[in-house]
């Protein structure tokens, strides 16, 4: 049994706040269960070396934990003098799948900069993070709208992420810490609305995995993800008309 008790096709409960730092062109803070994410985006009127003189824009992202997210301390990396592996890794997972939904050329020499802290770590703090971070994304392009920054949305797909793995002998959707930590099969998953993948990132953790068992997770993310999208859509009322299918 999972130690939350869900069932394992159940997500831990989704809570969005949007606006939740208001020096920022989008924020949000969203919680999954016990997992919490401060997400924002905020605009720099110039890009990346390769990008000067081509007209288009870039997006990108940080990722932190703040010391007390864990329930040992973890140190801030900026005392260490560079960056761990693993939030490297995130760093550009988040700004990958955030990107794959973005018409940079739309938005001008500029660079979008999505930051993501956690504040508190309690499993899916990476999905948690893209699934944010692109709330906070559509709110920064609707500021840009209304500063004339932008004549039209930029957006064509949402994005949300999700964790799958196998527990306890069965395929879970959303893990938890706990079962994180114990999973014989660790995956996250990134997809958008039309039901394809951005990323698909599965370790087998003591054991190889079947092809059964990797057909259940997926179908198990898929179910997940559609139910996140669902929320991000709500939280974003009128705001999803900047999705647009341009493609």
């Amino acid at each position: 049994m999972r130690p939350d008790k869900r069932a394992n096709d159940e997500l831990r409960p989704i809570h969005i706040t949007s606006g939740f730092i208001p020096q920022a062109s989008g924020s949000v803070l969203i919680e999954f269960g016990n997992t919490k994410v401060i997400c924002t985006a905020t605009t720099e009127d110039k890009v990346p070396p390769f990008l000067k003189g081509t007209g288009k824009g870039w997006l990108t992202s940080e990722y932190a934990m703040i010391p007390a997210s864990t329930n040992v301390r973890k140190p801030r990396e900026s005392s260490k003098g560079k960056l761990e592996g693993r939030t490297h890794e995130i760093q550009r997972l988040i700004g990958r799948s955030l990107r794959s939904v973005i018409d940079l050329s739309a938005i001008g020499e500029r660079t979008i900069w999505v930051d993501c802290d956690v504040i508190q770590a309690d499993g899916g703090t990476r999905t948690a993070s893209i699934t944010g971070g692109f709330i906070a994304l559509v709110h920064c392009i609707n500021w840009m709208m209304e500063q004339n920054m932008i004549n039209k949305s930029p957006l064509y797909s949402y994005v949300a992420a999700v964790s799958v793995g196998i527990f306890d002998g069965q395929a879970v959707l959303d893990l938890c810490y706990e079962e994180d930590a114990n999973a014989k099969v660790d995956m996250n998953l990134v997809m958008n609305d039309k039901v394809e993948f951005m990323e698909i990132q599965g370790t087998g953790e003591e054991k190889p995995f079947s092809l059964n068992e990797l057909h259940q997770m997926l179908k198990l993310g898929q179910k997940g993800i559609e139910e996140i999208i669902t929320a991000q859509k709500k939280s974003l009322g009128s705001l999803n008309e900047l999705v647009v299918d341009i493609l």
